[in-house]
């Protein structure tokens, strides 16, 4: 094997991580993923083997050629944990090696939840995963809301909770459980969990949309997903809202098409109204509706992502959150509303679906993340 042992690490990571997604199944390919010589790949293989992170068996008979013995990882080798969180609450999931998921863990936060008790309530969820799951945690990957700096492991800012300023997660949370911890924004987080468990597998351009309590977006090009030369890219429900308001000091684009926003004007209820206890079920109740309010809120849905096709030109919108109870026809009235606004699109190739995954969509993606950054010791 190659002499520099950063080199030897990443290789081996890179093989672990080719051989987990499927993208190699065998030696052969496995050589042509990594781009070095199958000798060499050999030997990567047999330490992977030896170190109970590989299993070879069987044999996978092609059209032509010689059999070839199948690798697979070894799913108790240990596991990564995933942690998405926002104001409200912590979602939470184990992933084993293979990269299957096998446990999960929610906890509601109060109300007037502060910087110091959600990093208590991280530890206590993965505390919790650990119980059940097999072998050693190997890493955590973290999902966290609002700002966040991948790269110094900080999380910016939140507006949510009063004193989320430049928090230092991967420091904090990494000095108490003794693994690498990596940390991302939590929409970014959610494109890649369609990468490993959803409809983005295939796809190396796509558009994350999270209307939750507020809106963003999260982007993937040519297989990468966007930060932003400040950690903001996607961050378009700061938007003025109406799109062509000056005056200034108005509302933002979140305001309008948040998820509980959505709810409200579907519902044709009021601010001082409450939320329902379940979003979701309370979005399937009004999934139907037909009329002005639901014409205005697919009109308005259509001018922002009919607008962000233009400059991005993705594969696909994938919609989360709750707005996802609405369906496939929300999402088609979507695109039709956008190509009769603005014709240039009709020949676009604009598409918006829902996505298949559920509210642990977030702590999946931290959980993958954590999966695509490991290496062997």
């Amino acid at each position: 094997m190659r002499k520099n042992p950063i080199v030897q690490r990443e290789t081996l990571g890179a093989a672990v991580l080719q051989i987990r997604s499927g993208r190699a199944t065998s030696r052969t390919t496995l050589a042509k993923a990594l781009g070095i010589s199958p000798s060499t790949t050999g030997l990567y293989v047999d330490h992977l083997i030896a170190e109970k992170y590989l299993n070879e068996s069987g044999l996978n008979q092609g059209p032509m050629g010689r059999p070839r013995r199948i690798l697979s990882t070894q799913a108790g080798a240990g596991w990564f944990a995933g942690v998405e969180f926002n104001a409200h609450r912590i979602q939470a999931v184990g992933v084993d090696f293979s990269g299957s998921l096998k446990e999960t863990v929610e906890l509601l936060l109060p109300a007037d939840v502060m910087a110091e008790q959600v990093i208590k309530s991280i530890l206590a969820c993965v505390a919790k995963l650990a119980e059940t799951m097999q072998g050693p945690l190997l890493s955590v990957g973290l999902g966290a809301p609002g700002l966040v700096d991948a790269q110094a492991g900080v999380g910016i800012y939140y507006a949510f909770i009063p004193d989320w300023k430049l928090v230092p997660l991967v420091e904090v949370i990494g000095s108490r459980l003794k693994v690498p911890v990596i940390l991302q924004n939590n929409l970014r987080a959610i494109a890649l969990a369609e990468r490993w468990f959803g409809i983005g597998h295939e796809l190396s351009d796509y558009v994350i949309l999270g209307p939750r309590s507020g809106f963003g977006i999260a982007m993937v090009q040519d297989g990468r997903v966007i930060e932003g030369a400040h950690h903001a890219a996607g961050e378009v429900g700061r938007w003025p809202w109406p799109l062509m308001n000056t005056a200034g000091g108005g509302q933002e684009l979140h305001h309008a098409l948040s998820a509980p926003a959505t709810w409200r004007r579907l519902a044709g209820v009021g601010e001082q109204n409450n939320l329902p206890e379940d979003l979701r079920e309370g979005l399937a109740a009004v999934a139907d509706s037909s009329g002005p309010e639901w014409d205005a809120v697919c009109a308005d849905y259509a001018r922002v992502i009919g607008l962000l096709h233009m400059i991005i030109d993705t594969g696909v919108f994938i919609l989360h959150g709750p707005l996802t109870m609405l369906g496939e026809r929300f999402c088609h009235s979507i695109t039709d509303t956008a190509c009769a606004l603005m014709p240039a699109l009709r020949d676009a190739g604009l598409k918006v679906v829902p996505s298949t995954l559920g509210d642990n969509a977030g702590a999946l993606g931290a959980a993958s993340q954590a999966m695509e950054a490991w290496a062997p010791a």
